[in-house]
């Protein structure tokens, strides 16, 4: 079983619009590894899964899945591997138990052994009192436990999951999150993630990788990636939002050592010796008559990572309860 991952240098250029969505790119999987892949809208994160999957070829570069290079040897690659996109091709007329013995069917499995392994299938993603259903009337989180089921007919060395809880329930989302922690620690699967939950890679990865306009911005464990900062955390809200861009540019004037980020109607400041800092900026801006409606110290977390490193304003990365 090989479920090891390697990029070398990798780009791709879009010939409509010259778009370089992916930069030279090079990183590493392990196998039996639970890697998180993580960007905001854009990033390149759909366009590197699309690569790894035989999809859509590189610009250049070199890419081996499952010691297969994905150029040379695609169909290889293929058998390996198991992919769930954001948007997937499903039947509506076809029953649940029907569309994953037809999956099995195009993998080789005789009728008798699809019939099996759609019933073993159905009941790890708990869709067995659906089975017979059409899945034209499943819920979002329904679809999306299929999509896992399909994903694993061919009980793959890698799967490939492209933003796979994007608008679920919390309920479907714990669901599927179980069932991907099953897969990886008990059967040794090596499973490559995309998200936009930023909670979701904390809970789930070994190691995440993050990209940011085609490159790879950083890589490590969450500990690793949140160590990074080894800074606190200040959150300033103000009363008149007409006055963030001064009260930034005032801070990053008057106050050595201190990295300050702008996000929508807060400002974000990475310092050191955070307590005194808090009443050195709470000083200034009283000085400036600039009103103060919330004030925070606080360690950082992967978000704050994440915005440290892309410099974005949140937008199309997620928190729990949006």
């Amino acid at each position: 079983m090989n479920g090891k991952i390697i990029v070398e240098n990798v780009t791709k250029t879009f010939k409509k619009g010259n778009v370089q969505a992916v930069k030279g790119g090079s990183f590493e999987v392990e196998e039996g590894e639970f890697f998180a892949f993580l960007g905001p809208n854009g990033a390149g994160k759909s366009t590197t899964v699309q690569i790894l999957t035989t999809l859509i070829n590189a610009t250049s570069g070199k890419v081996e899945v499952a010691g297969h290079d994905v150029i040379k040897d695609p169909e290889n690659v293929r058998r390996h591997i198991g992919v769930a996109l954001q948007e997937t091709g499903v039947d509506p007329d076809l029953t649940g138990r029907e569309m994953v013995e037809l999956q099995a069917y195009i993998f080789g499995f005789s009728k008798e052994e699809g019939r099996k392994r759609a019933g073993e299938l159905l009941t790890i993603v708990d869709l067995t009192e659906a089975a017979e259903r059409r899945i034209g009337g499943y819920s979002g989180g329904m679809r999306r436990r299929l999509d896992l089921a399909l994903t694993l007919v061919n009980e793959p060395n890698i799967l490939f999951l492209d933003e796979p809880t994007t608008g679920l329930d919390p309920s479907s989302r714990a669901s599927i999150w179980k069932e991907l922690r099953r897969l990886n620690q008990e059967n040794g699967t090596t499973i490559f993630l995309t998200t936009q939950y930023l909670e979701e890679a904390d809970s789930l990865a070994d190691r995440i990788g993050i990209i940011n306009k085609g490159e790879i911005v950083a890589m490590g464990s969450p500990r690793e990636l949140k160590s990074q900062i080894g800074h606190d955390l200040i959150t300033l809200t103000l009363k008149d939002r007409e006055r963030i861009d001064h009260s930034v540019g005032l801070i990053r004037t008057e106050m050595d050592d201190v990295d300050v980020i702008q996000q929508q109607d807060k400002i974000l400041l990475y310092v050191e010796e955070g307590t005194r800092q808090l009443l050195e900026v709470v000083r200034m801006l009283d000085a400036e008559k600039i009103g103060i409606i919330d004030i925070q110290l606080s360690s950082p977390t992967l978000d704050d990572i994440f915005l440290k490193l892309t410099r974005e304003t949140g937008e199309g990365v997620k928190s729990r309860g949006e």
